[in-house]
């Protein structure tokens, strides 16, 4: 016998198994990444936004179908971090709009989510692009629309859609040639298939393990480690050195070593040459990677941190922070707000001070490694005392949070630069003028973003090709505003091969922001390079002291 009605308590297990089974699957879904870079995050960034609402879900003492859509469209959307997970948050703000008038769900009310839920992601994209998650989730939804008309059995008919979901994203690669290039699906895409793959193995009654979601409710005032962050933290060391080499190691001793590595954690860099190997790995065993390294060489600047002790740290300071700030608001007066303020996201001690001195008010500590949530940047705008608030996310994976944040932002106007990189923040906040009007420096700020040209180097974590460059895992990479320019066995080469794209008649001068893998020396050596290489330039360097990216620069 089949399903005919989902009740609400068996929808809330059907979200929870959902967001368990992306979670488990996240570091799949983040190495679809069409870029090898060494963050690629689509996983990451949907798992965490599914569960802030899992939170909220798992939470509810009562579970009636208006009060779990509550708790499923207002934790996502406040958790959602990077473009994935603020598609996915709209996907799911559209389909409980829709079930929460109605005491349960059959396959008329289902079908009718569906379509919702597609309409309503579209609407929050500006400019859709087909081979995605929501090309993905309009077949889902197209396919619900079918199967009403073939049956009223829930199981059959969420099973369809599934399959058409799968098929529709098997056909992305023919939608976008870069990732046919890449080999893979879309990320996006896999991450929704997931999910409606957790939720129908619950409604089939397959057994899940929800103890940690159990976890997240009230616990009498001690402070716990939230699922997320339990999410991330599985392997508690995080563990860091460079072999300095007896005998450099071939190709199959290097995927043996990072083998051994996978074995006893995750999060593995290797980067190797015919001297040292750089090695980073979180581990609950740091001695046995030790060990393991000790077969190939001796070690140096061996660095091991406890990351739960850490957070727990973390967690504490913050408590004492918001304590402090609470009473300290409570005895004084409310501050007048000043007209104009700023909020800047940052990735890199360095940077967060370049901010500083150009006076924004509340930094945001984030970026390409770890996109802020939609509540991360809510949280931003009440600390800025000011009637305008200007945002600038500096990465375009983060503009939807922060449009989404905007939007949900009810006492403060709210004007969002789009910026895509850290030097377009930069480059926004030099041309604001005190003197105008919040419109008309919103107008010029983002007029001014177009005359600079942003490049990052980093390093391939896999072989692939792209835009028909062959690119080798170590390989160096630059990345300028729309692809891969350079790809080369030498950073300074493949830089400066970078920066001859970038730089043309009308370029005046070039910053360069080196990276915490990256000594002042070294960046000072190659702006002496760049300096007689483009004699009529002025060259400035930077300490950006961002992680993953050993230079970002701008061409202006």
């Amino acid at each position: 016998m089949g399903t005919e009605k989902i009740e609400a308590s068996l929808l809330a297990k059907m979200f929870l198994a959902g967001a368990k089974n992306l979670e488990a699957k996240k570091e799949w879904i983040n190495e679809l990444n069409v870029f090898p870079v060494p963050d690629g995050d689509t996983g990451t960034n949907m798992s965490m936004t599914i569960l802030a609402a899992a939170k909220e879900v798992s939470n509810l003492e009562k579970k009636d179908m208006k009060s779990v859509a509550k708790a499923i469209s207002s934790g996502s959307l406040r958790g959602a971090r990077g473009n994935s997970g603020v598609i996915l948050s709209q996907l799911f703000r559209g389909f409980t709009k829709v079930i929460a008038n109605y005491g349960y769900i059959d396959t008329v009310v289902l079908a009718e989510a569906c379509d919702k839920a597609v309409e309503t992601a579209y609407k929050a994209v500006m400019k859709p692009k087909e081979g995605t998650i929501l090309t993905v989730a309009r077949g889902a939804a197209d396919k619900a629309i079918d199967m009403v008309e073939e049956t009223d059995d829930l199981e059959v008919f969420i099973k369809a859609v599934i399959d058409e979901a799968e098929r529709v994203l098997k056909k992305t690669p023919d939608m976008l040639p870069v990732l046919k290039q890449a080999g893979v699906v879309d990320s996006g895409g896999q991450g929704l298939v997931v999910v409606l793959q957790g939720a129908y193995d619950a409604l089939m009654g397959k057994e899940i393990d929800y103890s940690s979601f159990e976890s997240e409710k009230s616990s009498g005032g001690i402070t716990k480690i939230s699922a997320e962050t339990e999410a991330e933290i599985k392997f508690g060391y995080c563990t860091e050195f460079i072999i300095v080499l007896n005998n450099s190691m071939s190709d199959e001793e290097v995927a043996k070593y990072k083998a051994f590595l996978t074995s006893i954690g995750d999060s593995i860099v290797v980067v190797a040459d015919d001297e040292i190997v750089k090695t980073h790995v979180h581990t609950n065993d740091p001695g046995l990677a030790i060990q393991e390294a000790l077969k190939h060489g001796s070690l140096s600047k061996i660095k091991i941190d406890n990351m739960r002790e850490e957070h727990q740290e973390r967690l504490i300071k913050d408590a004492q922070k918001v304590a402090a700030e609470q009473e300290k608001t409570q005895e004084e007066a409310p501050a007048k707000l000043k007209e104009m303020g700023f909020i800047s996201v940052s990735a890199g001690a360095g940077l967060s001070e370049i901010f500083s001195g150009l006076g924004v008010d509340v930094i945001i500590e984030g970026g390409q490694t770890m996109n802020p949530s939609t509540d991360d940047i809510l949280n931003a705008i009440e600390k800025v005392p000011a009637k305008n608030v200007f945002v600038l996310p500096n990465n375009k994976n983060i503009i939807l949070a922060a449009n989404q944040a905007a939007a949900l932002s009810e006492e403060k106007k709210i004007h969002v630069i789009p910026t895509k990189t850290i030097p377009q923040g930069i480059s926004a906040l030099i041309n604001f003028i005190p003197e105008q009007s919040a419109e008309e420096n919103a107008e010029r700020m983002t007029e001014e973003l177009c005359n600079v040209k942003s490049g990052q180097i980093t390093y391939a974590v896999r072989d692939t090709v792209i835009d028909d460059k062959e690119i080798k895992e170590n390989d160096y990479m630059g990345i300028g505003d729309s692809g891969i320019l350079s790809v080369g066995a030498d950073m300074n080469e493949t830089l400066l091969d970078m920066v001859d794209q970038l730089v043309d008649d009308e370029s005046g001068i070039i910053s360069l922001y080196y990276g915490e893998d990256v000594s002042e020396e070294d960046a000072q050596a190659l702006a002496d390079q760049l300096q007689d290489k483009y004699e009529d330039l002025e060259v400035e360097v930077n300490d950006g002291g961002q992680p993953i990216y050993y230079y970002i620069l701008s061409v202006e």
